[in-house]
């Protein structure tokens, strides 16, 4: 088994219907690894993990007593996104992810504060934002750029 302990601070759990089909289009989409997957006796997954550079998340199915809601088993309806910040690549990541299936529900596009951005659902109908920091913005420039007022801007 991959040494646990090395986890990030946070980590989501993200909840499938069909977690191995799951396991293999996030692999495909999104350039995820698979670090191990947990199988009940009969060869349902469980419980696995994936790592995204120093990021990780559990992808899990149908378990007794644990919350086993997929978007796709109410109406495609979402309670939370899962927002990943990339190094660089934003664009070439999106069109991966589109050529793999991915519905693309925000085209990437620069934001005011500095972010190139994009969202897209998965086949389960998760939702999933892509970052990637294209520019440096003073919490003054984003404040005249969005006509927000933003405070614990670092």
């Amino acid at each position: 088994m991959s040494d646990t302990s090395q986890r990030p601070a946070f980590g989501s759990a993200i909840y499938y219907r069909d977690p191995r089909a799951a396991l293999a289009w996030l692999e495909k989409a999104f350039g995820f690894t698979t670090q191990f997957v947990v199988t009940t006796p009969d060869g349902k997954v469980c419980h696995s993990e994936m790592r995204f550079e120093d990021g990780y998340i559990m992808v899990c199915g149908e378990w007794p007593g644990m919350p086993s809601t997929s978007p796709a088993a109410v109406g495609g309806k979402n309670t939370q996104s899962v927002h990943v910040q990339l190094g660089r690549g934003l664009d070439a990541h999106c069109e991966r992810a589109r050529a793999a299936g991915a519905t693309i529900v925000r085209e990437p596009e620069d934001q005011f504060y500095g972010d190139r951005v994009y969202a897209a659902c998965d086949p389960e109908g998760h939702v999933w934002s892509f970052g990637e920091t294209v520019r440096q913005v003073s919490r003054e420039e984003a404040e005249q750029a969005s006509g927000l007022k933003i405070n614990g801007w670092i």
